[in-house]
């Protein structure tokens, strides 16, 4: 059983032979839970230093455990690159199922057991998008710091939306406007959000609190997408009504959008929860779109594994609350 648990953790078809030796080379010594960690650590971090202090070791404890990685994996982990250390191709194929592997461990160990919030030490990497972080990002933070504070938040951009990452345990939580239909994935609805358009103060616009969508295409837009994209829904709502908008700027999120229209005299469309939040400090107004713009249910998703254990549960728990004060 263990030699099919490892065989699973590091083989992938396309390397099935080679890693099957590696394998079997890694079973002749024996690789416990506690060097998974050091392993697991060594890799968030990047340094042996950060990762002595995350696991509460010294640093010629951890350089040891790092030595003895090296020699059961028969692979170095970690290279110097330039002033710091770089992860092998290796351990950067092994990382995610060692992550999952120790969230697996931590479920079966703490299933019954009551979590101390206030003592959990704990880095929980949500996968987020941009129009969401900028709000959801620091209710979050605030929320888990006030009673876990050696709980981190580690927040990574949209790239590809595979859920892979949840199923190799790379990623803990994906936020989003996802709908992933999927049996080992778990989803909840956290809110549903609008578009709104979004001016400077002193924009002609902005004295017009319901702007017709002919004043809207009198001004030049700036349009939020990471893939390059110009045309979005409201320029099918536009075509629809015999009408174009000017596009002038395309750029790769919406907190660049924003802070573009504060010091310009261009027309965004955000996310309404980030023209709230950050409406009056940079100075902008927001108002309606009048053409019947799709909302987006924001969701968070996780995988089925994860139901079970204490500290995932709290966090989502938590995430939902803030966003609900």
């Amino acid at each position: 059983m263990a030699t099919t648990l490892w065989t699973s953790m590091f083989c992938t078809p396309r390397n099935f032979h080679k890693e099957r030796l590696r394998t079997l080379q890694v079973m002749s010594e024996q690789l416990d839970l506690n060097l998974l960690r050091v392993f697991d650590a060594l890799l968030q971090e990047g340094s042996v230093t950060a990762a002595s202090e995350r696991l509460h070791l010294s640093v010629p404890a951890t350089s040891r455990a790092l030595a003895r990685l090296r020699r059961v994996m028969r692979d170095p982990v970690l290279v110097r690159a330039g002033r710091g250390m770089a992860p092998t191709p290796f351990a950067l194929r092994t990382a995610p199922r060692v992550r999952s592997l120790l969230d697996e461990a931590a479920a079966l160990i703490n299933a019954d057991r009551e979590l101390e919030v206030a003592a959990l030490e704990r880095t929980f990497t949500i996968r987020i998008n941009d129009g969401v972080a900028a709000t959801l990002a620091t209710a979050a933070v605030e929320a888990t710091a006030a009673v876990a504070p050696g709980v981190r938040l580690r927040f990574v951009a949209e790239g590809t939306e595979s859920i892979e990452a949840l199923r190799d345990g790379s990623v803990d939580l994906d936020i989003g406007a996802g709908d992933v239909a999927a049996p080992d994935i778990r989803a909840a609805s956290l809110y549903r959000e609008r578009m709104v358009g979004v001016v400077r103060a002193d924009s002609p616009l902005g004295r017009h609190r319901r702007p017709t969508l002919a004043q809207l295409c009198r001004c030049p837009h700036v349009s939020a997408s990471r893939r390059g994209r110009a045309r979005g829904p409201l320029d099918d709502a536009l075509e629809s009504a015999g009408l174009e908008r000017h596009v002038a700027a395309v750029v790769p999120t919406f907190a660049v959008a924003v802070l573009l229209v504060a010091s310009s005299g261009y027309v965004g469309l955000v996310p309404q929860r980030l023209a709230l939040q950050y409406g009056g400090a940079l100075d902008i107004r927001s108002f309606p779109i009048p053409a019947a713009l799709p909302e987006i249910d924001v969701r968070m998703l996780w995988h089925a594994r994860l139901d079970a254990d204490p500290a995932q549960r709290w966090l989502r728990q938590t995430i939902q609350h803030a966003l609900d004060t």
